[in-house]
């Protein structure tokens, strides 16, 4: 079992008809992720870049799509993470949280599991 952190970046594709709806899908899940031990370090919604702004590394980047939002979240370790996972299905907020949005307020997402370079949070 890995005893470094596990910080999970989440991808949204987001549908520009439920963007309110998205973002109290956002606050439901800051608040289970913390009450169960996790630290969400927040959903983060596409903007406009500010102007006169260009690529760093030209012919190496390019710009991101407007409809992404991405979510941050971590645990200290593999353990703790287990713990959310298995622990969730059981809380009573948490199964209204996943009824309401069983139908999801996004087109679909991708899920990205990383260790900070410290190795903790």
């Amino acid at each position: 079992m890995q005893t470094t952190a596990i910080v999970c970046e989440v991808r949204y594709r987001l549908d520009p008809d439920r963007l309110a709806e998205f973002e109290d899908y956002g606050r439901a899940w800051v608040r289970l992720i913390e009450r169960f031990g996790g630290t969400h370090y927040g959903f983060f919604l596409p903007r406009d870049a500010p102007s006169d702004t260009t690529i760093s590394f030209p012919g190496k980047g390019r710009q991101g799509e407007g409809d992404i939002a991405v979510a941050l979240f971590g645990f200290p370790d593999d353990a703790a993470y287990r713990r959310y996972r298995t622990e969730l299905p059981l809380d009573p907020e948490a199964a209204e949280v996943i009824a309401r949005f069983a139908e999801p307020p996004f087109e679909s997402y991708e899920r990205l599991f990383l260790q900070p370079l410290s190795g903790a949070l």
